[in-house]
């Protein structure tokens, strides 16, 4: 049986993650001490998954430990002794990563270098996949040619037809502090890659979800959205006009480019991680498509203050992933991933 390590086992990819690959006969190893309730509160809590993944699946285990913790992780990879390891744990919030910024650069860049480090001491031969993030690309992507449309901000030039490449320089931009932490973590999982000639993969998402997500209003975009409509609470649209874009992809084809990953490694890859085109979304049509499914209009006020370093308009261009692999595409389109959402919160209400 093959052994799996999946960190940020009970957040949304790592859930997903955990899931998809116990129902192929993995042995998965889960990673995850709730630190996402320590920094979100209770909202952010998911232990609830954690129980859950334990419950329905034999060749499940959790075990609460910190990344942070160089010699613990040192030693766990050692004993594991995994097949592939799948890094989704982080702290993914631009605003919290402001006011705690060495708490989201020990977890997102350190700990993904402890875990680096570790797995080369076990194997130079053994897959691991990042969870990086568009927002390695910083604010650069405002800086394009857009075009203000009706409920949407878009790209202007036909080049940026498809959304945003690999290529895109991650260079001389506004991150954030989380972003600059994931473009520390993204260049050393290259690093680890080439130098040591590891198989290793960044995948930059745009907005991973679906329904096993505990979105907050500082991190899960749209499950936070669909949660305010489910329970009556009131949105903050923060500048933009409510015309800011997001691709959108769930959780279940992030799984799926994983096992496709796994299946024919490459070395020292990035892949920009999304819903596409099709699976994109600004919020002022976010709230009509919650609207259409629930039957209830969104309650919500606007500040002219935009989130720094925030996207206008992002969509991943796929082309590369799916010339990589081209057994893969997008299963779940946009209607779909919003009614399971929706009736996740539903039944969590």
């Amino acid at each position: 049986m093959k052994k799996l390590i999946v960190t940020g086992a009970a957040g949304l990819i790592g859930s997903e993650v955990v899931s998809y690959f116990a129902q192929l006969g993995w042995q998965v190893i889960g990673i995850d001490n709730n630190m996402r309730a320590d920094f979100f509160g209770e909202g952010g809590d998911t232990r609830w998954n954690a129980a859950r993944l334990e419950e329905q699946f034999g060749h499940y285990t959790h075990h609460s430990l910190d990344i942070r913790d160089r010699q613990t992780v040192i030693d766990f990879i050692a004993n594991q002794k995994p097949d592939a390891i799948v890094h989704a744990a982080a702290q993914p919030s631009h605003d919290l990563a402001a006011s705690r910024p060495f708490d989201d650069f020990d977890v997102n860049a350190v700990g993904t270098l402890n875990l680096l480090e570790a797995l080369r001491r076990h194997s130079t031969e053994v897959p691991f996949v990042h969870m990086s993030t568009n927002k390695v690309y910083g604010d650069a992507p405002n800086n394009l040619n857009l075009v203000e449309k009706e409920t949407r901000w878009d790209f202007a030039d036909k080049a940026y037809e498809h959304g945003i490449k690999e290529s895109f320089s991650i260079d001389q931009s506004k991150h954030s502090i989380f972003g600059a932490s994931k473009v520390a973590a993204d260049v050393m999982v290259q690093e680890y890659g080439r130098y040591f000639d590891m198989p290793t993969c960044c995948l930059r998402g745009g907005c991973l979800t679906g329904p096993n997500h505990s979105g907050v209003e500082l991190h899960g975009f749209l499950s936070y959205l669909i949660k305010c409509n489910v329970i009556g609470r009131q949105y903050t649209i923060f500048g933009y006009k409510g015309k800011q874009v997001r691709d959108n992809i769930h959780s279940l084809d992030v799984a799926r480019f994983i096992e496709a990953f796994l299946k024919a490694p490459r070395v020292a890859e990035v892949y920009n991680l999304g819903g596409g085109r099709d699976n994109s979304v600004s919020i002022l049509e976010a709230f009509d498509l919650i609207a259409s499914i629930s039957g209830k209009p969104m309650q919500y006020v606007y500040s002219d203050q935009a989130r720094s370093g925030d996207h206008m308009c992002y969509i991943s261009d796929l082309s590369k992933m799916k010339a990589h692999y081209p057994g893969w595409d997008i299963t779940k389109n946009l209607k779909t991933t919003f009614e399971e959402i929706y009736q996740s919160w539903e039944r969590r209400k």
